[in-house]
């Protein structure tokens, strides 16, 4: 009887998991009469749609990108940086509450922020006559929504990436030392290869939770930007755009891409676990 305890965790994912993926999947290959189509797939190569996952995926591959590189930054100098301990679970507080900062909040706090009348562009503008929007800078665009992502992409990371830097045993680096080994060559040859799956597989799992980002996305830059989740809002809940088949398919393609980063991640993350045993 001791598998009752995981009871609540498979019905829980049984209904607004498996449930709602199962629903998906059978809609995708409808029509609006509940009769079996391909046409929803064969939507999916619309050029707007393609642009889509196109832009989608490219904002998730330059926030995962830059909240890696930053985060690691970050969580090194934490770990490892020799900063005052008591610093540590400040900013391991910080970073799992800002991580899940996400939605209308976090889109109403750029725009106070970094919005036309924003408190940084006012200020840039009459402290140093700089003003960024007329040197190009717009936040309801690619790059605006990319550093938005950045306030939870780079915080997850700190928090992915942290217990992998304390696997890093102090005996490596002491006997790389001995050997005469410098510290670029320690970083080279022994931190960075063990350290790979895990970086890898965060930046993976950084990939996967900007694409799937709805709520920011569309708080911040309504229909002005096409990507995937804007556009699967349309089609759902749109009055123009209404086609709950196709936003369907959307929803399974957008399933299959993050599923597919997620396995990944998965994978890797046990091939790091093998080296910090």
């Amino acid at each position: 009887m001791s598998f009752l305890g995981v009871v609540p965790f498979l019905l829980f994912a049984l209904l607004f998991l498996v449930g709602p993926t199962l629903y998906l999947a059978i809609g995708a290959f409808q029509d609006p009469t509940g009769a079996f189509t391909l046409a929803n797939f064969a939507a999916l190569l619309q050029p707007n749609i393609l642009s889509a996952y196109k832009i989608s995926i490219q904002i998730s591959l330059a926030s995962a990108a830059l909240g890696a590189l930053i985060g690691f930054a970050l969580a090194y100098a934490i770990v490892h940086g020799g900063l005052p301990r008591v610093l540590r679970p400040a900013f391991t507080t910080f970073s799992g509450v800002a991580s899940n900062f996400a939605g209308v909040p976090l889109a109403f706090a750029f725009l106070a922020t970094l919005g036309r009348l924003g408190l940084v562009t006012v200020f840039l503008n009459e402290v140093f006559g700089v003003n960024i929007y007329r040197l190009g800078f717009n936040l309801l665009s690619f790059w605006g929504l990319t550093i938005t992502y950045l306030y939870f992409q780079i915080p997850l990371m700190v928090l992915i990436i942290a217990p992998a830097l304390d696997g890093l045993k102090r005996e490596w680096r002491e006997a790389a030392s001995i050997l005469g080994g410098t510290t670029w060559q320690y970083w080279r040859l022994v931190a960075l290869p063990v350290l790979a799956p895990s970086l890898l597989g965060c930046f993976l799992l950084l990939f996967a939770n900007a694409f799937g980002a709805i709520a920011t996305a569309y708080a911040l830059t309504g229909s002005s930007l096409n990507i995937v989740p804007i556009l699967l809002y349309a089609q759902i809940r749109g009055d123009v755009l209404y086609n709950p088949n196709l936003g369907y398919a959307l929803a399974v393609g957008m399933i299959l891409i993050t599923g597919l980063s997620n396995g990944l991640y998965i994978w890797l993350r046990g091939r790091a676990e093998r080296w910090m045993r």
